[in-house]
This record gives C-alpha cells, sequence and structure tokens, in this order.
C-alpha cells in the first residue's frame, strides 16, 4: 500500500503543433502547456498523468517538440514520473510517433502500449505502478473516429481490479453519458459501463470539454479539456468560462480523489470579436471589420472575429478579408477569420443561403449518391468527417512548404480523418 495522502497532475489534449499557419497561436499553445507543467511542479505533484493528444499529429515539427521536451525532461529529472496514453491525434498505427520516440529516451512510460486488435477478441488489461505511491494505473489509449469502442467492450480488467492500494485508468473517449448537449449529435463515445469498474480515479480525455462524474461502481471520474484550444469554439469555451484550460491537481486522502482545476491559457492575448452584417453592403462591412480589427488589434494580439449576418449586397470573396488582414502590421497580431454564419446578398426571389450551407447541402447530395456502404460515411458524425475532410483536402500550400512535403502532409490529414492506414509499396 502507498502513503495515505499525495497530488499527482492530469491534462489532456495539448495538440502541441496545432494552428499550424499561425506561429503566434502555436506559441500561445505551448505556453499554455510549459505553464501547466510548471503548476504541476509548484503543487509538488508525484507524477503527471497525459491522456493522449499531447501532439496533434504523430511526428509533429521538432521546433514544436523541443521546448517542452525540455520541459518533461525537467519533471523526470526532479523524481517524477509521467504516464501517458496515446490519442486519436497522435496516435499512428504501425509507425514509430513522437510519444514513442519520447518512451524510449525515458521520458514517458506508456500505460497502454497495446497494438492494435481485431474486432472482439478478448485482451487483458496491462497496468503500471507507481512505487513511490504504490498507485495502480492502467489504460486504454484512443484512436480516430472511435475505433476504440470495441477495445473497451472487450478489455478483460479482473486483475487489475483486483490489486490493491489506489487504482487509476486513463482513457482516451468521450462518455455518452457525460457529453455535452451541444456535442451529442456529432460525438459517439463509450458508455461509462464499458469503463472498468472498481477504480478511484478515472483520467479521460478526448473532447475538449470539461466534466467531472462519478465511474462505474464509484470512482471519480475528469475530463480536464484542452490545455488550449484547437478551433475558437474551443476558445470561445474557455473565455465564457464553460470549460477550463490547463490542468487539474488532484489530491488524495486516504484514498479518495479531490479535483482542482487550474488555467493556464493566457486568455488576455486572445480577443474574440463578433461582428453582425446583416443589412450592410459589402463596402460598409469592410469599413466595419477595419474598424474593429484596429480598435481590437493591441500589440500581439490573437483575433479571432466572427462575421455573421446577410449582406445587403456582395459575397464572401467581396469582403476581401485576407488582404484587410495583412494590411495590418505585424506587431498588431494575427487574425483567425470564422465565417461559417454569414450569408451572401439574396438573389431574386431566392432566400439568402450562406457558403457554410451550400457546403452543407452538397455534401448531403454527395453521402446519399455515394454507395459505399462504410460505417464512418453514416449519420452527421459522416457528414462532419466528410466536411473536416473538403477542408483539410483544401488548404493551400504554405509559403516555403515543398510540394512533397504539402502533398504528404495532405494526405496523412486525409487518412487521419477517415481512420484508414495505406500499406506502403516501398519509398
Amino acid at each position: 500500500m502507498g502513503p495515505d495522502r499525495f497530488v499527482f497532475a492530469h491534462l489532456a489534449d495539448a495538440h502541441v503543433g496545432a494552428w499550424p499557419r499561425d506561429p503566434a497561436v502555436r506559441l500561445a499553445l505551448r505556453e499554455s502547456l510549459l505553464s501547466a507543467l510548471r503548476v504541476a511542479e509548484e503543487r509538488n505533484a508525484e507524477f503527471l498523468l497525459v491522456s493522449g493528444d499531447l501532439f496533434h499529429t504523430p511526428v509533429p515539427d521538432p521546433g514544436e517538440v523541443a521546448p517542452v521536451t525540455a520541459a518533461l525532461r525537467r519533471f523526470v529529472d526532479q523524481g517524477r514520473r509521467i504516464y501517458v496514453i496515446y490519442g486519436s491525434h497522435d496516435y499512428v498505427a504501425q509507425r514509430t510517433s513522437w510519444l514513442d520516440v519520447l518512451a524510449e529516451t525515458g521520458v514517458f512510460l506508456k500505460v497502454a502500449p497495446e497494438a492494435v486488435r481485431s474486432e472482439g477478441t478478448r485482451w487483458s488489461l496491462p497496468f503500471l505502478v507507481d512505487a513511490p505511491t504504490g498507485a495502480r494505473i492502467a489504460g486504454i489509449s484512443g484512436r480516430s473516429h472511435g475505433l476504440d469502442r470495441e477495445y473497451f467492450r472487450a478489455v478483460d480488467s479482473e486483475a487489475f481490479r483486483a490489486e490493491p492500494g489506489f487504482k487509476i485508468f486513463q482513457f482516451h473517449a468521450a462518455v455518452e453519458e457525460y457529453l455535452p448537449e451541444s456535442l451529442r449529435e456529432h460525438i459517439h463515445g463509450i458508455r461509462r459501463e464499458d469503463l472498468p469498474a472498481g477504480c478511484d480515479y478515472y483520467a479521460g480525455g478526448h473532447i475538449h470539454y470539461t466534466y467531472t462524474g462519478e465511474g462505474p461502481g464509484g470512482g471519480l471520474l475528469v475530463n480536464p479539456g484542452a490545455v488550449f484550444g484547437t478551433s475558437r469554439t474551443d476558445l470561445e469555451n474557455g473565455q465564457e468560462g464553460r470549460t477550463h484550460q490547463g490542468v487539474v491537481i488532484v489530491t488524495v486522502e486516504g484514498g479518495r480523489p479531490r479535483a482542482e482545476f487550474v488555467d493556464t491559457a493566457p486568455r488576455g492575448a486572445v480577443h474574440l470579436v463578433d461582428v453582425d452584417v446583416s443589412g450592410k453592403t459589402a463596402d460598409e462591412a469592410r469599413t466595419e471589420l477595419e474598424r474593429r480589427l484596429s480598435v481590437e488589434g493591441k500589440h500581439g494580439a490573437l483575433l479571432f472575429p466572427r462575421v455573421h449576418g446577410t449582406l445587403a449586397d456582395g459575397t464572401l470573396a467581396s469582403l476581401a478579408l485576407t488582404q484587410l488582414a495583412r494590411r495590418r502590421s505585424p506587431e498588431a497580431g494575427t487574425v483567425h477569420w470564422d465565417v461559417r454564419d454569414l450569408a451572401p446578398a439574396s438573389e431574386e426571389g431566392a432566400g439568402a443561403t450562406s457558403e457554410s450551407e451550400v457546403e452543407t447541402e452538397e455534401v448531403r447530395r454527395l453521402l446519399a449518391e455515394t454507395a459505399l456502404g462504410r460505417a464512418w460515411l453514416e449519420g452527421a458524425e459522416g457528414e462532419r468527417r466528410v466536411r473536416e475532410l473538403l477542408r483539410e483536402l483544401g488548404q493551400p500550400k504554405a509559403e516555403g512548404e515543398s510540394r512533397q512535403d504539402y502533398a504528404n502532409a495532405r494526405q496523412g490529414s486525409a487518412r487521419r480523418l477517415i481512420g484508414v492506414r495505406l500499406e506502403r509499396t516501398g519509398d
């Protein structure tokens, strides 16, 4: 049995390397994670749990990885431990990821090293023992698009559950009973009863939204939310207090855990701007947008304008949003436009239709006409994946990016989005 009192830290969904086309936002994200690690050190955490998606891709830019690795190494050199599972972004079947590299160098201990398994194959849940505290730690790594759900249903956790001491289970999956209403139509998760019963702490990840609950048979279940976020929605949820952005500090006394959320995202640098252009001409809308950028765009600000409403005349292209952003000085920060709810002027006898609505109609038409018989294309989830795939494949080539790197990035993202692996046929 371990000590009667100890402290550990828990985070998930750092997504180091996200926002690939904006170095300033990548820096803010990275600093959020580094701050979270400092909090864990200052609060004397014995160990750190990383419940998936530490990195945004299996092999992120080394420039993004280096400062994070240095901080993690410092954490370990102080006599602490880091226990990690893969998420749906940093896992890749049959190939080496940065998590594998860092585990080989002694920075991480991989909690769930299990290989890809055939559907329905029964398997025994492995676990590790954190010797200084006596905590038993097990987990199941995430897979793209919920392909890990069958793993939970086929696992034999009896040996783990019979162990003495404080038991922790890490997972990277949505739990349907705790999904917020806004996500229930878009995400299919596991059921709470699919988790192994009898654990004291369930360390979740994946949905970028904070929640606490109870595991099957008791035990504290916690999803920490994203450390920073990978979308405007994530940032908005954080700023409006719907979710936390940072790390969870867990204090265990007498075998009972108590969780404290500590936010580490630099919210003062992120400015969410709301601009209603309803009834404005394209010229009037451009003038208003330029004014708002000037007012909100303080030194180094990260601007996320949401432009919505129906224009009196003109289209999205006539607003020239890219040129508006480029006219700002480099010191003024960066701009990320959200135009999903912007509609062009109505045509004769026709209702206004936004670019987003046109895309939705076209995706639904294509899905209806495509008889592929693949589960990943079905329902609202299939529609979401196709929309994401179209957006990813439509990304322009970045300045200085080689043709081959661009092609590899698009192909890799496409494979990740649809959850398939292409066999290598030779280099």
